[in-house]
């Protein structure tokens, strides 16, 4: 089993930023890829940026230049740094460690982030 916390969501104004953290509790190595994803109220859930373990990534067309997806290998953690927030960026952010070895994927309990007009 593997845990992901995420932390760093909040209440920001429109234009400001924000960093998302998502700690495992073992190495993001050894999934395929790691990822976030939001989902908005009254919509689907859907993929913002990911990185692979081959440090592949890629992102949304409507946060590409805003957002920037990276990692610390050393304390296992990814961040989703986003810059230039729009209110359309508004949902409850989650982080999700995708395929080891095994083929199980985890995610974490999702973090809010608000963005005001």
């Amino acid at each position: 089993q593997v845990r992901l916390v995420e932390s760093g969501g909040g209440l920001v104004q429109t234009g400001g930023s924000l960093r998302l953290s998502c700690a495992a509790s073992r190495s993001i190595f050894s999934f395929n890829a790691m990822a976030w994803y939001r989902q908005a109220p009254g919509k689907q859930r859907e993929s913002v940026a990911r990185v692979t373990s081959g440090s592949r990534t890629n992102y949304l067309d409507s946060v590409k230049g805003r957002f920037t997806i990276s990692r610390d290998s050393a304390d296992n953690t990814v961040y989703l740094r986003m810059n230039n927030l729009k209110p359309e960026d508004t949902a409850v952010y989650s982080c999700t460690a995708e395929r080891d070895s095994t083929g199980a994927s985890y995610w974490g309990q999702g973090t809010q982030v608000t963005v005001s007009s």
